[in-house]
């Protein structure tokens, strides 16, 4: 079925709503410059942000040397209603592009991920045509309540952690802090995706530091997972358990994104 979406900017707060609704990740990237509302019919049905992680220009230079966070945006969070039929989320995407070439037509890529962490391996990145530049291994703290916790937002705990051991400063979390607060640290994949949004920016694919190709996307078996111990990292057999729906060290990002009526009258 092939609708037609009108893309339009719409506030943090509705943007939020939605995507902490049913998302299955509730904490919103702070990078963020524009936040898509995708209506149908005039109903809100998707939300889709444009922005740049912790590493802004750090990302595209790796990949293309000499580029910078004006040449292209990364996708920080997507999310369509889940009644919506299959395919919706790929031709939001489409939606999304034609809109960057018109509003954004400096814009050279648009960049995202897929959370292998917890299983995801990009299908309507996929679906949509992008590239697939390989994968990554990054890390996650998991809590004793199983809410996933991404190490750019641990600063609290490793404040508390540097007090545990006596030190000034910590960047990672100790196996012995861990431990005593009951959390794990895992590693998974990340698989890089890029749509070039210019016949220029096509031609500068051959000259990046990785191979993009839609000839080897990745499958549910590429996923992998490993889990620290104490003579370092062994492999799982499986997803480990994470409760995506936990909010409690990432609380106040979550909160921060809440119109204030919410905040204070539930």
């Amino acid at each position: 079925m092939k609708f037609d979406y009108t893309v339009t900017e719409v506030n943090k707060f509705t943007a939020a709503e939605l995507v902490q609704k049913h998302h299955y990740s509730k904490v919103m990237p702070k990078l963020t410059k524009h936040y898509l509302g995708v209506l149908l019919d005039g109903k809100l049905v998707g939300i889709l942000t444009l922005g740049w992680g912790t590493q802004p220009r750090q990302t595209i230079n790796k990949l293309f040397p000499g580029l910078d966070t004006k040449d292209y945006y990364e996708i920080g969070k997507m999310c369509m209603l889940p009644e919506m039929p299959r395919n919706s989320e790929s031709q939001m995407l489409s939606a999304v592009i034609k809109w960057m070439k018109k509003r954004l037509p400096e814009r050279l890529f648009l960049y995202t991920w897929a959370d292998g962490i917890v299983g995801k391996v990009g299908y309507v990145y996929q679906s949509a045509n992008f590239l697939y530049g390989g994968f990554i291994w990054t890390d996650i703290y998991i809590g004793p309540d199983g809410e996933k916790i991404h190490p750019r937002t641990s600063h609290n705990l490793c404040v508390e952690n540097a007090k545990f051991v006596g030190k000034e400063k910590v960047f990672w979390l100790t196996k012995d802090f861990m431990k005593v607060k009951g959390i794990t640290r895992i590693k998974g994949k990340q698989f890089r995706y890029i749509m070039p949004l210019s016949k220029k920016a096509r031609k500068m694919l051959d000259k990046s530091t990785v191979s993009w190709t839609i000839d080897n996307y990745p499958k549910e078996g590429d996923l992998e997972w490993k889990k620290q111990g104490e003579d370092g990292y062994e492999m799982l057999s499986a997803m480990p358990k994470i409760d995506l729906g936990m909010v409690n060290i990432n609380k106040k990002n979550v909160d921060s994104f809440k119109r204030e009526e919410n905040r204070f009258f539930g």
